[in-house]
């Protein structure tokens, strides 16, 4: 795990989590097959290898995704993520190097940060006021890290997936102040003026995803998924 994410969670944490998520059970998420500590002190986590490769390798390759292969891959991350939840588990940090590809099949990988809910009833560790993630995928209350947050928080990260799938890039670039700022302020342009041939639903529904105050999102991201292909005609 990457050195600030050791730091802040802690082992004590970081097993009470793999206890979680051991549980974790579905075919769109990458299952841990090891856990532990290095003699350096590092966290580490063991999982299968997936040859396909990340959904970010295929970006930087194609730069964009047709719209039927976006949608397939939204919809896999939606139902990891809706399972994910409903196991108390938020993932915090959905993006394309997150997201494997194997076989026509989307994977969620690197719960190493993720934030289980359930975590607090059985001993009392909290996170509170960290943010962690990566700023072009984060929701505004994971940057204000203040209070705690939920499923809406992914279906964000996942809105902003979905944006860069179809556009080339996430709403908001550049410095990570900048990006920080946007996330919280600005409303993100709208895809049709990026890209004209996306139906009007399908951006509709990410714009949904990509509200400020996450009550004005979806209330779930399958839910969110869903709302995309209410305008697609062909078969995902």
């Amino acid at each position: 795990m990457r050195p600030e994410a050791t730091t802040l969670l802690g082992e004590k944490r970081f097993r009470r989590e793999i206890e979680i998520l051991s549980g974790l059970a579905h075919p769109n998420i990458l299952p841990f097959l090891d856990h532990g500590l290095t003699q350096e002190g590092s966290l580490y986590l063991v999982t299968p290898f997936v040859a396909g490769g990340t959904l970010r390798t295929r970006l930087l390759r194609d730069k964009t995704l047709v719209l039927n292969d976006a949608i397939s891959v939204a919809r896999d991350v939606g139902r990891a993520l809706d399972y994910a939840h409903q196991n108390g588990l938020i993932h915090r940090d959905i993006k394309p190097a997150n997201i494997l590809l194997s076989d026509g099949r989307a994977i969620v990988g690197d719960f190493g940060i993720s934030r289980a809910s359930v975590v607090d009833k059985l001993a009392p560790i909290t996170l509170s006021g960290i943010s962690l993630g990566t700023p072009e995928y984060m929701s505004p209350e994971q940057i204000a890290g203040v209070g705690e947050v939920d499923g809406r928080t992914d279906q964000y990260a996942l809105g902003c997936v979905v944006y860069e799938m179809l556009t080339g890039k996430p709403p908001f670039t550049g410095r990570t102040a900048s990006v920080f700022i946007s996330q919280q302020k600005e409303p993100p342009r709208p895809i049709r003026e990026i890209k004209s041939s996306v139906p009007a639903v399908v951006d509709k529904a990410i714009m949904k995803a990509l509200a400020k105050q996450r009550t004005s999102r979806f209330d779930s991201a399958g839910n969110f998924v869903t709302a995309m292909l209410a305008a697609y005609t062909g078969s995902v």
